[in-house]
């Protein structure tokens, strides 16, 4: 074994804590949903280098801290219940850093004869929040997010001005059906916000935009959606995006005996294209 060998960087923590809690209100129940991550850093070189176990929180210590902090703490948002979580793991004084991870799945409540059923749901398929809080003893960072928000636009949306080779088979397109699955995260500046007003006006911006504009491209969408959420939300110094492009082939109809009137499309999941982005803020001009 080399001397020279040392420790780099390291975190441990415990992964997709699946916790679901009934709300049993008097009139009607309510259904939260979680699947949370904890990661902790800090003064864990010697579990590696001297297999001393000493400083280490055991992972199953921070299953059950998760769930035992559900009944009094996950009562508003999960950026919320993220917080308390890391603020309590960063305690340890051997932690330097905890960051808990948390995506929300939707239920909806079912309507029966009579209404809205009290205490009956079905799994909500639109999108799954997310939220990572990261606690310090040098300050708080706390990011919102969506993931699985699948949109489309059958019009305005194009891809043109690219460049060709002999490999290059894609028709330019002024007018093509656009897919995607999006995934957003937004880094907010303060940890101090009211996290529900922020994740729906920030969604209700994406899918604004995304309804109205012309799309060039992905890229172009992104670059249009990241900028609005920044105009509008002055507390978000970042958006990051990641969208895939499923693709909808047009169906060629002259061999069954029609004409193509741009009506029947394949989807495809793969391959895709990919595109990531990250919109920020800018140095103001001096």
């Amino acid at each position: 074994m080399s001397e020279t060998a040392e420790i780099g960087p390291n975190r441990y923590g415990k992964q997709a804590i699946r916790l679901v809690k009934v709300v049993r209100g008097a009139e009607h129940h309510a259904v939260r949903d979680l699947t949370v991550g904890v990661t902790l850093e800090g003064d864990f070189a010697a579990s590696y280098t001297d297999a001393d176990n000493s400083l280490v929180i055991a992972t199953d210590t921070m299953k059950n801290t998760v769930y035992a902090f559900a009944p009094e703490h996950l009562t508003g948002s999960i950026e919320a219940f993220g917080l308390v979580l890391g603020r309590h793991f960063v305690e340890a004084p051997q932690v330097e850093r905890a960051t808990v991870t948390i995506a929300e799945h939707g239920w909806e409540r079912l309507v029966g004869a009579h209404g809205p059923a009290p205490d009956a749901f079905r799994r909500s398929g639109a999108a799954t929040r997310t939220a990572a809080a990261s606690v310090s003893r040098g300050g708080e960072a706390v990011e919102s997010g969506v993931t699985d928000l699948v949109v489309m636009k059958t019009t305005r949306s194009a891809f043109s001005g690219f460049p060709r080779d002999r490999y290059t088979t894609l028709a330019e397109t002024s007018d093509r059906l656009l897919a995607t699955k999006v995934t957003s995260t937004w880094r907010h500046a303060a940890a101090d916000v009211d996290w529900e007003t922020s994740y729906a006006a920030v969604l209700a911006t994406l899918l604004e935009v995304f309804a109205d504009h012309h799309s060039e491209s992905v890229q172009h969408s992104i670059w249009l959606m990241g900028r609005a959420i920044l105009d509008r939300n002055p507390g978000i110094d970042e958006v990051r995006m990641r969208l895939p492009n499923l693709h909808h082939w047009l169906i060629d109809m002259a061999p069954f005996g029609g004409a193509s009137a741009g009506e029947v499309f394949v989807a495809t999941t793969e391959p895709h294209g990919l595109i990531e982005a990250t919109v920020r803020r800018g140095t103001p001009a001096p």
